[in-house]
């Protein structure tokens, strides 16, 4: 006989199916109040768009309801939730490279593969431009790059598995502070942030970063509590790899002595030991290798001060984005309700999980992006906050809806938004080019009217997509006056590497692909008169029409190329 206790009662899971519809339709309501820069409601739905919505809403609280009749406790639901995480991100693989830093991680990464990570001191910051990047996430591109070729799909699939490496600590760090169902949960929620679930398959640092951050905090909790030589030298190692994926996770790195704190009540000298050897371990590997790039990491550090600090002003979101809208609301309700329960029970573990999400709205980071890395700290909250929920089979079915409402708002909404970006011109202007019989491209970057944004950086995007060697001039536009105060600043900054070659140095007449902010642009009276013997072939024109800059590509072969 099973007992009652085992289910959630009816009218408490019909409550909390309804209210994750509900929610989730007011939000589509109240999406104008959405500003997300990449992936805010307003622009992802239609006003058409809300029976839509709610009919999938709707399948998606019903499947979660299915879903809890399964027998979970007999399914080994750690690796469950880990191939969940993989999975799911691999359906969002064909997003396109929609956020322009990825041309300077490519470009970094293309750099060390063609190069070998063995020459990255000498190269970096001058040959391979670091702008204010930290070297760790190219080397890892590159190393991919160097052995299995160079293919956007094995960065992608590289960053899913660190995505589902990361589900995997976010469970571990909350079995290990509390117990094993409130690390399940956290792990399940992190599949409940759409804005976190977009960003795993974009060649960036951020979902990197997040990995190394939540590993250097799960080996540094197993080392104070257990000690060992292995343990510390290991979690030394986790720290070095934060401290250079970028530089943002040293101010995130701060949760580590919150961390020996937590654990040092009842055994301050045996954790104050411990602390200290991780920390010297790690200061032995971090501070030759800083030391031997000062000069670079000096600049880097003044221009993140002078420039990107306050920059963040001029770029914010406001948090009401960022954790009702890019998030699940019930992740964020629940994180508030947290705060009152570890107060309530006076548990100073809890410090632990809310330092970084409190550290980051005290100081005002107020972007999604740059809040990446703390999101596994945000879900552990919001599984604290749900264990007010005394029915283990209620807040399984909460969860559930959660993560099947956000899949809803990923793949109605985010995928098919991000897929007609203008950026997926460049995704099947690649694949059109690999069609060719011609082993080179030459790529001509027109200027674009109001776009304040370098066209050359769009070598490196269609680099991204293609196999073709690609050739482009090295010629530079002037920079507008004020480009000290543009968001995209390090596209002025931009020079063509080497390895792109200019078009003049080839003999033989190169399929040509124009990209321009607009369709039928006009051509430059030079570019048309070496474009007469070439025949116009296919073009690519998407557009959201939302973003003011476009990539629209026009390709043009010469006579004698074969090409549909």
């Amino acid at each position: 006989m099973v007992r009652r206790e085992a289910h959630a009662p009816a009218p408490w899971t019909l409550l909390a199916s309804l209210l994750t519809v509900g929610t989730m339709l007011t939000l589509f309501v109240a999406r104008p109040l959405d500003d997300n820069r990449l992936t805010s409601w307003q622009w992802v739905f239609a006003p058409a768009d809300g029976g839509r919505l709610a009919l999938w809403l709707v399948l998606a609280v019903l499947l979660a309801h299915l879903a809890g009749a399964l027998p979970w406790r007999r399914l080994r639901l750690v690796p469950l939730l880990a191939a969940g995480a993989f999975g799911v991100t691999t359906l969002l693989w064909p997003t396109p490279e929609v956020i322009l830093d990825a041309a300077r991680h490519f470009g970094q990464a293309k750099g060390i593969g063609m190069h070998g990570a063995a020459s990255l001191l000498q190269s970096w910051g001058a040959a391979i431009p670091a702008w204010t990047d930290l070297p760790l996430i190219p080397v890892l591109y590159g190393s991919l790059f160097v052995v299995l070729g160079e293919e956007r799909l094995y960065l992608q699939a590289f960053n899913s598995g660190l995505f589902a490496g990361t589900v995997l600590l976010t469970w571990q760090i909350g079995r290990t502070l509390w117990q094993e169902e409130l690390g399940l949960t956290a792990a399940a929620l992190l599949l409940g942030m759409p804005f976190l679930l977009v960003q795993v398959p974009l060649t960036l640092a951020d979902v990197p970063t997040m990995f190394f951050l939540t590993l250097a905090t799960f080996a540094t909790l197993i080392a104070l509590r257990r000690g060992g030589w292995l343990r510390v030298a290991l979690a030394a190692a986790a720290i070095a790899l934060a401290v250079f994926s970028k530089y943002s996770a040293w101010l995130m790195l701060t949760v580590l002595p919150v961390l020996a704190l937590a654990e040092a009540r009842g055994r301050a000298p045996e954790v104050g030991r411990r602390a200290a050897a991780i920390a010297g371990g790690a200061l032995l590997l971090v501070v030759p290798v800083l030391l031997s790039m000062s000069e670079l990491v000096g600049a880097q550090l003044a221009l993140l001060h002078e420039f990107q600090a306050p920059a963040l002003g001029r770029w914010s979101e406001s948090s009401v984005s960022t954790f009702l809208f890019q998030s699940h609301p019930f992740i964020a309700f629940a994180a508030v309700a947290s705060l009152w329960l570890a107060w309530r029970a006076r548990d100073g573990r809890f410090a632990v999980v809310a330092w970084l999400p409190l550290l980051m709205l005290i100081l005002g980071v107020r972007r999604a992006r740059y809040l990446v890395p703390v999101m596994p700290m945000l879900a552990l909250m919001a599984a604290y906050g749900l264990q007010a929920i005394r029915r283990a089979a209620l807040r399984g079915h909460i969860v559930r809806c959660v993560v099947a409402s956000s899949l809803v708002i990923v793949f109605c909404g985010f995928l098919p938004f991000l897929q007609r970006n203008s950026a997926a011109n460049l995704q099947t202007a690649g694949a059109y080019l690999d069609s060719l019989d011609d082993e080179a491209v030459e790529v001509v970057a027109l200027p674009q009217r109001g776009a304040r944004v370098n066209p050359a950086i769009v070598v490196p995007l269609l680099d991204l997509h293609t196999a073709k060697r690609l050739v482009a001039d090295a010629a530079r536009l002037p920079s507008p006056p004020e480009v000290a105060r543009l968001p995209l600043r390090f596209t002025w900054e931009y020079r063509h590497p080497p390895f792109y070659g200019e078009a003049g140095q080839t003999a033989k007449a190169l399929p040509v692909a124009v990209v321009a902010g607009e369709r039928a642009a006009d051509l430059p009276p030079s570019l048309a008169q070496r474009l007469a013997r070439h025949r116009l072939t296919r073009e690519f024109a998407v557009s959201e029409q939302v973003f003011g800059y476009q990539t629209l590509v026009s390709v043009y072969l010469p006579e004698s190329s074969h090409g549909r």
